[in-house]
């Protein structure tokens, strides 16, 4: 089964839950490059790597915590259908 979802997320999900396609959507990604452009004229080279290393580690978080959440849903749904199935 974990073979089935990590195709299933890297081939299919992963893309669609990542598309960017309400205007609120689109609002926040524009508000946050342009928070991200007045952060890197305020710090120093230094200071900008070292933020930059920090998003970075955030979002790979959130990739990661995504991911196990849609694993978990699947798993969930899975047993559910089948222990409710005689119903």
């Amino acid at each position: 089964m974990e073979k089935t979802l990590e195709k299933l997320w890297n081939e299919y999900f992963a893309n669609e839950c990542a598309a960017i396609d309400t205007a609120n959507e689109k609002a926040l990604v524009k508000k946050a490059a342009n928070m991200h452009d007045i952060a890197v004229k305020l710090l120093s080279s230094e200071q900008r790597e070292a933020l930059e290393n920090y998003v970075d580690l955030l979002c790979e978080i959130q990739d990661f915590l995504v991911k196990k959440a849609f694993f978990k849903g699947c798993k969930f749904t899975t047993s559910f259908l089948f222990a409710t199935r005689d119903f």
